[in-house]
């Protein structure tokens, strides 16, 4: 055992000056996080294997300069709005707003300035708690959004080795929110020689979203049952990612899909996902109160991108786990709405769980 600790340091220095933050949780367990100020992201989470090895689980960079000159989401908030907005356009209250278009036509994780280019503000460090409270304020007409939006990221770390984000937002005008958190995760440590698509999926989904050419959802709900979108029990993720099983993996090179995990935004996280790595026994278990999760098993990593250990990452060598609402829930009203008003909070909470092949049983039985 070893004695949980809050350390803060400078991370980088933007060209505007400004620096930016990381803050190191570390638990008795030994299991430590870094969060940086810079998208408010998740930068390193170092858990053992089942033999007590420490390797760090998460894509990222090492410095802050390619974080900026290379930006992939890694770990970052994603928002105003995670995930694909069709035609980079929305209505509310029959008002017509247009939002910034860099994927192709439509609009991707809250723009070409989206919250994971940002620097956050460190706003509270619990050393006890061992957590800390990060704060952004969008401004009307921030990448065409309407409204003042406050949002605020609380990352904590447990003695159980779970790390959690509490994302909560407030508008002072009806606007779209649609946070998440971008961490990809190799459980065999990010730099390891196998695809992380040799790990075991688990969702818990018997729908998921079927998407046309251009990944936008068609409206349509699809039973997993008979098709390589059914992980409701553990599958490898190679068996189907590549293949040509189902018209749905070509549009986007394999998974980039959400599943139905429920209806609308719950009290309460529940089990959305978990994860195991067969080579290193290392677990991970999801959990959020968001009713949609997309899961994007890296198909676009080109080798052009290297990571903290390295290693340049192609595809397949991280997959990316999402708890949100629905994608272009703005423009198809089956969907539950992402519209905020005044007066709501929004919230989004995540829970990653980490542990072994035999904690991880453990865990999903009780």
């Amino acid at each position: 055992m070893t004695q949980s600790s809050l350390n803060r340091d400078i991370f980088g220095t933007l060209a505007n000056g400004e620096d930016v933050h990381a803050i190191t949780l570390t638990n008795a367990a030994g299991m430590s996080v870094k969060i940086i100020s810079y998208g408010a992201s998740i930068q390193s989470v170092c858990v053992p294997d089942a033999n007590g090895t420490f390797a760090d689980v998460t894509t990222g960079y090492a410095s802050l300069e390619e974080y900026v000159a290379q930006p992939q989401y890694f770990g970052a908030t994603v928002g105003r709005v995670a995930n694909r907005i069709a035609g980079a356009r929305f209505e509310i209250d029959g008002k017509v707003y247009s939002v910034p278009a860099n994927d192709g036509a439509h609009s991707l994780h809250g723009g070409d300035v989206g919250f994971d280019k940002v620097n956050w503000t460190v706003t509270a460090c619990d050393e006890e708690a061992l957590s800390v409270t990060l704060s952004h304020v969008s401004p009307d007409g921030d990448q065409g959004y309407p409204g003042t939006l406050k949002v605020t990221a609380t990352y904590q770390l447990h003695p159980d080795n779970a790390l959690s984000v509490h994302y909560q937002a407030a508008t002072d005008a009806p606007t779209c929110v649609n946070l998440s958190n971008h961490a990809y995760w190799h459980l065999g440590g990010e730099g390891a020689s196998y695809d992380a698509t040799d790990h075991l999926l688990t969702i818990a989904a018997e729908q998921f979203l079927p998407v046309d050419a251009t990944l936008i959802p068609t409206g349509e709900r699809r039973s997993v049952a008979g098709t390589p979108f059914d992980f409701r029990k553990p599958m490898p993720i190679s068996k189907h990612v590549r293949s040509n099983a189902d018209a749905q993996l070509t549009h986007g090179g394999g998974y980039d899909h959400n599943w139905i995990v429920g209806g609308e935004v719950a009290r309460e996280p529940q089990l959305m996902a978990h994860l195991e790595d067969p080579v290193s026994g290392r677990t991970m278990a999801l959990l959020s109160n968001q009713p949609g999760l997309q899961f994007y098993s890296g198909n676009f990593f080109d080798g052009t991108t290297s990571g903290k250990a390295g290693k340049s990452y192609g595809i397949g060598d991280a997959i990316a786990l999402e708890p949100q609402m629905f994608p272009d829930a703005p423009n198809q009203p089956v969907f539950a709405s992402a519209v905020l008003r005044p007066g709501q909070m929004y919230s989004n909470m995540i829970v990653w769980r980490f542990g072994t092949s035999a904690s991880l049983s453990a865990y999903i039985q009780a």
